[in-house]
């Protein structure tokens, strides 16, 4: 959404529940964009609220990046109640945004649905989640021809970078700073991991040149692909060089895989156009961590 405003949008950002009901993270995200947007809270797509606020005015281009993502690495996750919610009253939701002048729509995608990536075995979801967002992406796409819309879609990978959920690099520097020595569990698996940052300007550029008429219809953003071995000897390898701490950690030997040993993306960017600089992503994102663990566990 900054990206976006910096490019001279006009930037409306929804949410699913009531300002209070976010706190941590989540919460921390919201403040960040305060001053970059219009936020409208208790606003979720598919439902009254979503509809009046279409209403309001015309719109160029819609982004939709809501999902069901709880519990999303469970094998028990529910993948059609997300469809559900992903798509709720789908068609009516688009042909209001039809009415009030907006013809384009950008769908936010995961390298772990079918049908995406660059695969070891094939091309099948690599989890329920993933599953439920092929199956997003297919609704999405079967409505937006039937009412002559444009649809583009933005396949995330793993990002990494300030402000993330509890995932792997946030595993790393947690322990990192408690003085614990974190352990890879899955060291031959093969994954593509984005800074956000880079991510971030990568949607912008490809939503201003698909509302325009140009580029692509799909981008499948790449940048460190390569094992989970090689990324954290990177990863650790950037924050010693950054921070106060010793970043130690044991490779286990890897014996199971429950999910494809590959699944990577292919549109690597061209960073010096999009002004992006690896250094610059490094010293942010050891900033931020320096601030976060110093509040943690001083």
């Amino acid at each position: 959404m900054k990206e976006l405003a910096k490019a001279g949008h006009d930037v409306t950002a929804i949410y699913r529940s009531h300002k209070e009901n976010y706190s941590g993270i989540r919460l921390a995200r919201i403040k960040q964009v305060e001053g970059s947007c219009r936020q409208v809270f208790n606003c979720p797509f598919g439902k009254a609220p979503f509809f009046s606020l279409i209403k309001e005015q015309p719109w160029n281009l819609f982004c939709h990046h809501a999902a069901d993502v709880t519990d999303y690495k469970s094998p028990a996750f529910n993948a059609i109640a997300a469809l559900e919610n992903n798509t709720l009253n789908l068609k009516e939701s688009l042909t209001l945004l039809k009415e009030q002048g907006c013809h384009h729509v950008v769908l936010t995608g995961s390298i772990f649905e079918q049908r995406e990536g660059i695969f070891s075995k094939d091309d099948r979801a690599v989890s329920p989640y993933g599953l439920s967002k092929g199956l997003t992406a297919d609704f999405f796409a079967y409505y937006t021809a039937l009412l002559n819309l444009h649809m583009a879609k933005f396949v995330i990978p793993n990002p990494f970078g300030p402000f993330e959920e509890k995932r792997f690099t946030t595993y790393l520097i947690d322990s990192w700073y408690a003085g614990i020595i974190p352990e890879v569990g899955t060291p031959l698996y093969i994954r593509d991991n984005v800074p956000t940052s880079l991510l971030a300007k990568m949607y912008v550029d490809f939503a201003i040149n698909f509302t325009k008429g140009g580029g692509s219809l799909k981008l499948n953003p790449s940048f460190y692909a390569e094992s989970q071995k090689e990324f954290t000897c990177r990863f650790a390898r950037e924050m010693g060089a950054r921070l106060p701490i010793k970043c130690p950690f044991t490779i286990k030997n890897q014996t199971e895989f429950p999910e494809p040993i590959r699944r990577i993306n292919f549109d690597y960017p061209n960073v010096k156009a999009l002004g992006f600089s690896e250094e610059v992503f490094w010293d942010e994102l050891a900033q931020y961590y320096a601030t976060k663990s110093c509040a943690l566990f001083k």
